[in-house]
């Protein structure tokens, strides 16, 4: 459980959370919003990227912000971003394994750590293949296997589905939905495609302008008027 009080950013005259406060439950949590709502911004304050004006963020009973940013992944934050972070001249291996490194992990489950997320994400046949040879979905799923390797707690997935197709969009979420059981990570995912945020998400929080418009089960979420208005552009689903 992620549990955010009064969490405050501005960037000069701008603030681009106002004063948020949101628990996330567990599980695999959405948090939509027009461009611009704010959604990287908490991103960036989870990963220690941005440092809040006001207000606490407590993860699992811990105090994140605390916890120096270079520090997070070895407490097992994990985040992907909106641009393709891996780097294309090297291996599906060799990618997931530089990140590894990082995390704090036993160097001696190192090389398995890394096979398993890589099967996990189901592109165990690339592995030893550049990054940039891959397929637009199968980088996508690099930077998943990137986020999950090395036991994380808290995963931060920024808009993984960007300019994927519809079938490797399901595929993609088919593989988002699985962390929490099978790897035992709480997800929260940003997206714009809201077919993903329903085939993964139980929960949803939706920002605009930084501060929360709604919050709860998905399906409730998306039929909120003042969701529907700001996000979708509509003041009624029928």
């Amino acid at each position: 459980m992620i549990s955010i009080t009064d969490l405050s950013v501005r960037f000069g005259g701008v603030l681009s959370l106002d004063r948020l406060t949101v628990t996330f439950p567990g599980g695999t949590c959405g948090l939509i919003g027009p461009n611009g709502a704010g959604k990287t911004t908490f991103f960036n304050v989870l990963s220690g990227f941005v440092k809040p004006a006001t207000g606490t963020v407590e993860a699992f009973g811990e105090d994140l912000l605390s916890i120096t940013d270079f520090r997070r992944a070895r407490w097992g934050l994990r985040r992907t971003f909106q641009t393709e972070q891996a780097i294309a001249n090297l291996t599906v291996l060799e990618n997931v394994l530089l990140v590894h490194e990082h995390t704090g992990g036993s160097s001696s489950t190192r090389r398995q750590d890394v096979l398993d997320a890589i099967e996990f994400v189901g592109i165990g046949d690339t592995m030893d293949r550049e990054v940039g040879g891959l397929s637009q979905g199968d980088r996508r799923r690099v930077e998943v296997a990137r986020a999950v390797v090395g036991s994380p707690r808290l995963v931060l997935l920024d808009e993984p589905a960007a300019g994927l197709p519809d079938d490797e969009t399901h595929r993609l979420g088919a593989v988002i939905k699985r962390i929490p059981e099978d790897l035992g990570a709480m997800v929260v995912l940003v997206e714009h495609d809201m077919s993903l945020v329903q085939q993964c998400c139980d929960w949803i929080a939706a920002l605009d302008f930084g501060e929360l418009l709604a919050s709860g089960e998905t399906g409730e979420v998306l039929r909120d008027p003042a969701v529907l208005k700001a996000y979708l552009g509509e003041e009624d689903p029928l």
